[in-house]
């Protein structure tokens, strides 16, 4: 078994996808992407990899501009909800995001208690 230091940082993210889907199973998809909206890591269909780490990106920039022009401090997630489930983005170090996509009836509030935890897990390497 590899130790840390001998894993590549693709691994290491592709090891807390794992981590967070184990820990919320109804997750329909979970991505690593920079904040220039490249993909690193993720779970979801090829196919739509590149599309879904642009727009978690664009999401983020957004978020970004409406915290600052309306003075409410620094971005730090953003949730779209819509009539099938939800994507959620969150700010993981000042270049990292993590996007998740989950169903309608998903458990929001554990959706944010982990993917936080695993934002800040993978910060480090965005710095």
């Amino acid at each position: 078994m590899e130790t840390t230091s001998q894993q590549s940082t693709k691994d290491i993210f592709i090891n807390k996808i794992r981590e967070l889907r184990q820990s919320v199973p109804e997750l329909q998809g979970v991505m690593v992407t920079a904040i220039d909206g490249l993909p690193i890591a993720f779970d979801f269909p090829d196919t739509e990899a590149s599309r879904i780490a642009a727009m978690a990106a664009t999401a983020i920039g957004i978020g970004k501009r409406i915290s600052e022009s309306t003075d409410l401090g620094d971005f730090k997630e953003m949730v779209v909800q819509s009539s099938k489930g939800y994507l959620v983005v969150y700010k993981s170090g000042p270049s990292g995001v993590l996007a998740v996509q989950a169903p309608s009836l998903a458990n929001l509030g554990l959706i944010h208690l982990e993917a936080r935890t695993t934002a800040e897990a993978i910060a480090d390497f965005f710095y």
